[in-house]
């Protein structure tokens, strides 16, 4: 049985490509929101650091640091794989190979269970990330010789 074409005209298709878009501007803002929790956690934390003079648990920010290095690349592998998949429909749509079938099939392309570890990489993760490694090893940093000038 031959599937039947769309037209790219069709609500179905601009609703399909409405859904895709939506997906990948989640992804974006889910990204933007692991920076954002993870500086306020490590702030908090070097805060709490600078205040009890106890350096080692400057090092405790490390944890938020990478947890939220992996997840933010997790997400955009995420986002990399929708804008394929779109990219594939959108390709589709303009060749007229567009099929019932593609419709409302939303779903990333290119990335299975494993993370795409190429994202950790990306001008938006890695400086970020390296940075704020810097910014807890510098505070450890000073804390330390403060401390042994107390004692």
């Amino acid at each position: 049985m031959s599937e039947r074409k769309l037209d790219p005209d069709s609500s179905a298709v601009q609703t399909h490509l409405q859904i895709m878009q939506d997906v990948i501007r989640r992804m974006a803002e889910n990204s933007r929101s692991c920076k954002v929790w993870c500086v306020t956690l490590v702030s908090a934390t070097l805060v709490l650091v600078a205040q009890t003079g106890n350096a080692q648990n400057a090092l405790i920010a490390l944890v938020p640091t990478v947890l939220f290095l992996v997840l933010d690349t997790y997400y955009l592998a995420l986002e990399r794989a929708f804008r394929n998949s779109y990219e594939t429909f959108v390709s589709k749509l303009h060749k007229g190979d567009l099929a019932s079938s593609d419709i409302y099939l939303v779903k990333p392309t290119g990335m299975g269970w494993k993370l795409d570890w190429r994202c950790l990489w990306s001008v938006s993760i890695l400086p970020f990330y390296l940075l704020l490694v810097v910014t807890i090893v510098l505070s450890w940093l000073v804390i330390v010789p403060s401390n042994t000038l107390v004692t």
